[in-house]
């Protein structure tokens, strides 16, 4: 089996950060700053026109910047781990943009961050996002800035919090975060309503098939339920290999797999089939350890993912 440079956020010995953020265990918090309270000027949009759109804010303001020791990681192999976890407690992406779509030059001077060897920007490849939550205390916002140089991945997390609340910024002892419950016996409507996915953790296929299982399978019956309570909501089902083979052959793989989850759930279920996709992430999505057995097991999966952004 080859253990890619994707994989890094599969060894969860790591350490934890903004909103229990999981880092891999090759980084490495170079630098951390909290104010008590503080102002922020919060990027919310692309350079144009001469100017950056900001959005002041007010609070506990923390920054840290983290380096992750890998060789040829791409920009966003190292956001989207990150993004997923934001997005699974509840935050919601207000901008997101990379390198020239950002404005280059112009965007990356006209955030403030801080300066190497702490953190390192490559103008030529970098990527930004801004995120809110609503809590009972206010609204709590993070920022990401990530890049990369040839030796290893970089970013710099800054979250502004009321400053009543306890920072959303943890120290690196913290307990990581789980993103989202699974097993056999998690409530899969009430996981899709808390979290926006489910894992469809009883499906069988057998080893380098995309043929399901003959079933039954209880996650479908519930998943079906669910779909005919909302009728106007859609879902994707999003295929998952451990990381052994080649990329292209696994992402072709779990897309099969979810397709013959979809086909299942059409022609058993009677779901209508305006109401699924089925996708493929292969083995970019990892949520165990590829070194382990136990790890690839879990990383083989299918789950379903509301796609419906309104009623």
């Amino acid at each position: 089996m080859i253990v890619r440079t994707a994989l890094v956020f599969a060894a969860l010995a790591g350490m934890a950060t903004a909103e229990g953020l999981q880092f891999p265990s090759n980084a490495d918090l170079m630098r951390d700053e909290v104010q008590a309270v503080d102002s922020y000027a919060l990027p919310m949009g692309i350079w144009e026109n001469g100017a950056l759109p900001m959005q002041t804010v007010e609070g506990r303001v923390v920054r840290q910047a983290w380096r992750i020791s890998a060789q040829s990681l791409t920009t966003l192999q190292i956001l989207r781990p990150l993004r997923e976890q934001l997005r699974n407690d509840r935050f919601r992406i207000l901008f997101e943009c990379q390198t020239e779509a950002c404005g280059g030059f112009d965007f990356r001077f006209a955030v403030d961050t801080f300066p190497p060897p702490e953190m390192r920007i490559n103008i030529g490849d970098f990527r930004f996002l801004t995120a809110v939550r609503t809590t009972a205390e206010g609204e709590e916002y993070v920022t990401l800035f990530v890049s990369r140089t040839a030796e290893a991945g970089f970013v710099e997390v800054t979250s502004i919090s009321p400053a009543a609340m306890p920072s959303i910024v943890q120290g690196a002892d913290a307990a990581p975060l789980r993103s989202f419950e699974t097993g056999q016996d998690v409530d899969l409507a009430a996981q899709l309503e808390e979290v926006g996915r489910s894992i469809l953790s009883d499906l069988t296929f057998e080893t380098g098939s995309a043929q399901l299982g003959e079933g039954p399978y209880a996650s479908l019956q519930e998943l079906a339920d669910y779909l005919f309570r909302f009728p106007q909501r859609t879902v994707a089902l999003v295929g998952h290999t451990d990381a052994e083979g080649g990329l292209e052959a696994n992402i072709a793989l779990s897309k099969r797999r979810a397709a013959s989850v979809l086909e299942r759930l059409v022609s058993v279920y009677g779901v209508p089939r305006r109401q699924l996709e089925a996708e493929g992430m292969g083995y970019l999505a990892p949520i165990g350890n590829n070194l382990t057995e136990e790890g690839r097991e879990a990383n083989r999966r299918v789950e379903v993912i509301v796609t419906s952004i309104k009623e």
